[in-house]
């Protein structure tokens, strides 16, 4: 989906993305769930990878009234970390999320044997290759499975170079991409679990300030740190939260 500059977006269109942005902006991480949920009802929806940080942003919708009905979706790449697979199942139960599972038709073996490891030849090509395959492709078709007009995600300015650009609100290809937590920091994310007594991923503990699939993640260490130690440091970003124009052939923005 295209993160369309403004100018690509009709007048009143526009008129309608001022306001709403100038609206969010004064709201907290809360109440932009909350407007998003009033807004398009049955066509919003969350994305979550199931991170470091991901029950945050689960634990505000579990508190909003109508939250257990909103789809959340994660995308299971086949190649994620033990780790993940119980924290997700522990706050599925315990927030009492609607989860939305979805996958690449293509499954990790078949993938393996038409076009290798894509993750261990060190080319940035064969990374692309592999997120739209197992991250793009599957975000894509759950958001069409659920006719979707707007979602969220925990996204935060202080993760990426790209994600300095966004805004509370963006046009992304017929849709509408809602970021809650772009402004906090990770100190307003470590504070907020402590004080609401939600459990930490168990890969925390070991080190990870942020995790993705085991063989692309790490713990910090020495000047490596946050998304700096994913993707064997070929970047920053999977292509889920990158526009069209960025990475030519991904697919848009998600988790």
């Amino acid at each position: 989906m295209t993160e369309a500059p403004d100018a690509m977006v009709p007048m009143a269109v526009q008129n309608d993305l001022r306001d709403g942005r100038k609206l969010l902006e004064t709201m907290e991480p809360q109440q932009r769930l909350a407007w998003g949920l009033d807004q398009f009802g049955d066509r919003f929806a969350l994305t979550t990878s199931f991170g470091i940080q991901s029950a945050v942003l689960l634990h505000m919708l579990s508190t909003l009234q109508g939250g257990d009905a909103v789809p959340v979706i994660w995308i299971d790449t086949g190649y994620l970390p033990a780790e993940t697979y119980a924290y997700a199942d522990q706050l599925t139960h315990q927030l009492k999320i609607r989860l939305v599972v979805s996958q690449s038709e293509m499954s990790p073996a078949r993938m393996e044997a038409l076009h290798g490891r894509l993750w261990e030849s060190g080319s940035v090509d064969d990374m692309e290759t592999y997120h739209r395959i197992r991250k793009v492709e599957p975000l894509e078709q759950a958001l069409n499975d659920l006719d979707t007009r707007c979602w969220a995600s925990g996204v935060r300015r202080g993760q990426t170079d790209h994600r300095r650009s966004m805004t509370a609100l963006d046009p992304i290809r017929e849709r509408w991409s809602l970021r809650p937590l772009l402004e906090w920091t990770q100190r307003d994310v470590y504070y907020y679990m402590q004080s609401n007594n939600l459990p930490q991923h168990p890969l925390f503990e070991q080190g990870y300030s942020t995790v993705g699939d085991w063989h692309s993640s790490g713990p910090d260490v020495g000047d490596l740190s946050g998304r700096d130690t994913r993707f064997g440091g070929l970047k920053q970003e999977c292509g889920i939260h990158l526009p069209q124009d960025a990475v030519e052939g991904l697919m848009g923005e998600g988790i």
